[in-house]
């Protein structure tokens, strides 16, 4: 399906997939060009054939975007229209598997994919290719330029010019787990880690004009750097030579800043904090792995009182600032006396908070979907977003209309969310519109009414987008519809009742799939997790969605366990039998065909040419 106004979905009669159409006067081929036609017909019908090599795949959008924002590919000519040739998308995710230390593939593998889906620091990693985009200022002269490429690769090509630099925290999170005290005093650590390895001073000061300032901001924030809502981007930090921000740091205000938390939950400011001052000093992004300027999140570092640079980052600042001098009694200095960070609690107290936020603990859920391999869960007017390793980026959830732009502030609740297969918009729905959305910005034209993809104007309870093949499937009741988006139809025989959902729990609350075709059916507080292959709940479930998912710990609410089989309970399932069965094995037949192995047509052209000889 296409978006906007000129192309909307319609629905079509369409003939049964799965029914063989009879054949009149057909004539047999000679045996060997039997298995001539065979042979042409398999490879017309796998396009790795047709394609040998690399070849642009779903998230081939994503990965070029990605790139285009950390300075690996330039971005496209807006003038010419040119687009990125696949070759230079290719040679782009070589150098950045080369610059994150992973295996040099050449293409968006696992590893690859779960590496620019982590959260991160905003700063492009490559600087000196397209220097126009980056907080640098341009240099004038030729002589500058040589100067400029004789520092250290580490170094973005400017310094302070004075050893007592002042700094400020300007403006703090409107709502956050730490005290504004303890995040003050968190920047004081982080800069006094760089102190100790170089001449420089850092005293806090209470005023405007302060040397470095830091600020806590959200979403598009007017500085070419616009943050995502929790996880991403999480900070980023000007150089010295920029003209108007040198130095300036800004932190993510949605994310949920933490100080002495396990490694799976939050994002730890200290860590963060040393990070972003490198880049206020001067240095670049590295790609150690056990660099504090790596641009990866890396969790926790330590106790900041004992926190030290690791050798190459203390070799680094010390190119461009030298060291402090060992008989030297100078100190950073402070407006005010700091508290001791040890006697900060380990535990955090509960969230302070004014408004009245879901309980993600006791609530059932009103939508799930998956986005670039990240979990949504959407409950009333805000979500919680998780890692790919099913870690929350925050307990405290996310105002939906806050992040995905577009949406009316006054939506009370999202009947259900999927990012579509074919080109990764994401789509929302709430009672009787839709919303189509490019990343976190709604598409023109929209809302539009559910009745473009035939659905019933009352809403749906639940949808998602099938990666086994490539459909997308809607559910009401005991009612569930197929469409295809590459056609944009609804499938003729649709909607019909359970089979072959016969599994699922009637009118669930969400449905959710993963990139491998796993599904899983949430109702209530409970979920189902069902293997592709044969739509069957696993052994074990249903499962508490807060234990499993939400980080909810210790004595939970009593399960209200749904049937998992027509057998374990008095629901009535109807046994309807027919065209929706030949629509399951049309499915498993097709996706078997998809992934046809190299070996079986290898030795189908074996004996081809066998046949040939003998002929």
């Amino acid at each position: 399906m296409e978006t906007g106004k000129g192309h909307l979905p319609k629905k079509r009669p369409m003939k049964q997939r799965c029914q063989l159409e009879s054949r009149q006067e057909t004539k047999l081929l000679p045996f060997p060009g039997f298995l001539v036609l065979l042979l042409l017909l398999l490879l017309l019908a796998l396009p790795s054939f047709a394609h040998p090599g690399p070849t642009p795949t779903d998230e081939s959008g994503e990965i070029v975007e990605w790139l285009t924002q950390y300075g690996y590919l330039p971005p496209a000519d807006p003038v010419t229209g040119q687009l990125q040739t696949w070759e230079a998308v290719t040679s782009a995710i070589r150098v950045m598997q080369r610059f994150a230390g992973i295996a040099e593939t050449g293409i968006p593998d696992d590893a690859t994919l779960a590496l620019i889906r982590m959260p991160r620091c905003s700063l492009p990693d490559v600087i000196s290719t397209f220097p126009e985009k980056l907080p640098l200022r341009r240099s004038r002269s030729r002589k500058r330029r040589k100067r400029r490429k004789s520092r250290s690769k580490r170094s973005a090509g400017s310094v302070w010019t004075k050893r007592n630099i002042s700094w400020r925290v300007k403006t703090y999170p409107r709502e956050a787990r730490l005290s504004r005290e303890t995040m003050r005093v968190l920047m004081y650590y982080a800069l006094k880690v760089w102190s100790e390895a170089t001449p420089l001073n850092f005293h806090e000061v209470g005023s405007h004009t302060a040397d470095i300032s830091v600020e806590f901001l959200r979403l598009d924030h007017r500085d070419g750097y616009p943050f995502d809502g929790p996880g991403g981007m999480v900070a980023h930090a000007f150089f010295p030579g920029d003209p108007q921000r040198a130095g300036n740091v800004h932190f993510d205000g949605d994310e949920e800043w933490t100080f002495r938390s396990p490694d799976d939950f939050g994002t730890d400011l200290f860590a963060v904090a040393v990070h972003e001052f490198g880049h206020s000093l001067g240095l670049a992004h590295s790609p150690s792995k056990h660099s504090i300027m790596r641009p990866y999140y890396q969790g926790p570092v330590g106790d900041p009182l004992q926190y030290q640079l690791q050798a190459d980052d203390r070799t680094e600042i010390q190119k461009l600032y030298g060291s402090r001098v060992l008989h030297s009694t100078e100190k950073p200095e402070v407006t005010s006396l700091l508290p001791d960070l040890l006697s900060l609690p380990h535990d955090f107290p509960a969230l302070r908070s004014g408004k009245e936020f879901p309980d993600r603990c006791a609530s059932n859920i009103d939508a799930v979907t998956q986005i670039r391999g990240e979990t949504f869960f959407f409950k009333g007017q805000y979500f919680w977003r998780l890692t790919q390793g099913r870690h929350l980026t925050s307990l405290r959830p996310a105002l939906i209309s806050g992040f995905w732009r577009g949406l009316p502030s006054t939506l009370r609740k999202v009947d259900a969310v999927y990012e579509r297969h074919i080109d990764h918009r994401i789509l929302f729905f709430s009672g009787p519109l839709y919303w189509v959305f490019k990343d976190n910005g709604v598409e023109e034209g929209y809302p539009r009414p559910v009745t473009d993809f035939g659905l019933p104007q009352g809403g749906i309870d639940g949808a998602f987008s099938w990666p086994v093949d490539r459909k997308t499937y809607f559910f009401k009741g005991d009612l569930h519809w197929c469409y295809d988006e590459a056609t944009a139809h609804m499938e003729e025989e649709f909607p019909v009742h359970r089979e072959p959902w016969e599994h699922f729990p009637a009118s669930v609350d969400a449905v959710l799939s993963e990139n491998d075709g796993t599904l899983y059916a949430f109702k209530g507080r409970e979920y189902w997790k069902f293997e592709p292959h044969n739509l069957k709940p696993q052994t074990g479930y249903p499962r508490s969605i807060a234990k499993d998912w939400l980080d909810c710990t210790g004595e939970l609410y009593p399960p209200r366990s749904l049937p998992t089989s027509p057998a374990s309970g008095a629901e009535h399932r109807p046994d309807l039998r027919g065209p929706q069965l030949e629509v399951e094995r049309c499915v498993c037949f097709c996706s078997a065909f998809r992934v046809m192995s190299w070996g079986l047509l290898s030795c189908l052209l074996a004996a081809l040419l066998a046949l040939q000889g003998f002929a």
